[in-house]
């Protein structure tokens, strides 16, 4: 049924709750190992729901979600033995030390007692907060709480890390180092990520899963999601500008801006290279002296709010 490269794997998957709408409604999904799968969508889109059915904390209504090829509902033990959770709020502790907190962890995740000592310490090392090893966890900044949260998520070594918005109230240089954390851990583990920010999943995730309004919009790489939307403008830049009419009124040119006096952008409604090709000649010939050009992307905003309106409930 499974092949050896899938890790989770998700069929028809469907929850409501009582009798409200689907929260989510016929999730497909397949993620493979050693990746980092970004689950994006906006606040109430379905992701919890998604990630709590994955993690065994909630029955599904329908469908199969299969762990390493185990079925989750069939095999909840063996198949929760190969997932590390971080929900969005930490499940510390703040009353134990960094090193007891972690022990705790590591015996509530089944860890052999004899063996229970190497992993504490094997993870600390891995997460940098060996040096607090013997402070509270209430006396920590929130990036290195988080830290924590993500060590006792893989102090077993589980296959299947899932991570819900693990930057979140982290200031910049926290957030830096927690990417770095993730990048790290993805060597040995398969990561989902799950966010709304867009500029995380742009930061460090291979692929992208996208949930609005419950149902899968989105499924595919990174590279995919950025070019979800054709570009349809252009950059351009010269040291000797024609006239900003010469430009806009240009066959394949729907309009145009002018930035500053001597950048411009320009919509086009073909394909980009009709358009900058015969500007390249054209200002060789002309000597407009073109210095600067390229398509531009859509942004991950527009790309997103795109995506959002493809199903609605």
């Amino acid at each position: 049924m499974e092949s050896n490269d899938i890790i989770l794997k998700t069929e028809h998957l469907s929850h409501r709750y009582s009798s409200a709408q689907w929260a989510i409604h016929d999730i497909n999904i397949e993620v493979r190992r050693r990746e980092i799968q970004g689950l994006l969508g906006s606040n109430g889109a379905g992701k919890s729901t998604l990630m709590n059915i994955v993690c065994g904390v909630l029955r599904q209504t329908s469908g199969e979600v299969y762990i390493n090829g185990l079925d989750i509902r069939r095999n909840p033990i063996e198949a929760k033995r190969l997932i590390g959770f971080l929900p969005q709020q930490p499940p510390l502790r703040t009353d134990l030390t960094v090193r007891e907190y972690l022990r705790y962890s590591g015996f509530m995740r089944w860890i052999p007692s004899t063996e229970i000592r190497r992993a504490v310490d094997e993870v600390m090392e891995k997460c940098r907060i060996a040096h607090f090893a013997d402070r509270q966890l209430r006396a920590l900044s929130g990036g290195y709480q988080q830290r924590v949260g993500i060590a006792q998520a893989i102090i077993h070594k589980p296959a299947l890390v899932i991570l819900d918005e693990p930057t979140n109230g982290l200031d910049p240089n926290q957030i830096t180092e927690i990417r770095n954390l993730i990048r790290e851990i993805a060597r040995e583990h398969t990561v989902i990520l799950s966010t709304h920010m867009l500029t995380e999943v742009q930061a460090i995730c291979d692929n992208v899963l996208m949930i609005e309004h419950g149902n899968l919009v989105f499924s595919g790489t990174l590279e995919h999601f950025d070019n979800y939307i054709a570009p349809d403008s252009i950059l351009v830049r010269f040291n000797a500008p024609p006239a900003s009419e010469v430009l806009f009124s240009r066959e394949g040119i729907l309009r145009g801006e002018q930035l500053d006096e001597q950048t411009f952008r320009l919509y086009f409604k073909e394909e980009a290279d009709r358009v900058i090709e015969p500007l390249v000649s054209d200002s060789v010939a002309q000597g407009w002296r073109l210095v600067q050009v390229g398509v531009e992307k859509k942004s991950l905003d527009s790309i997103f709010a795109a995506l959002s309106k493809n199903r609605k409930a």
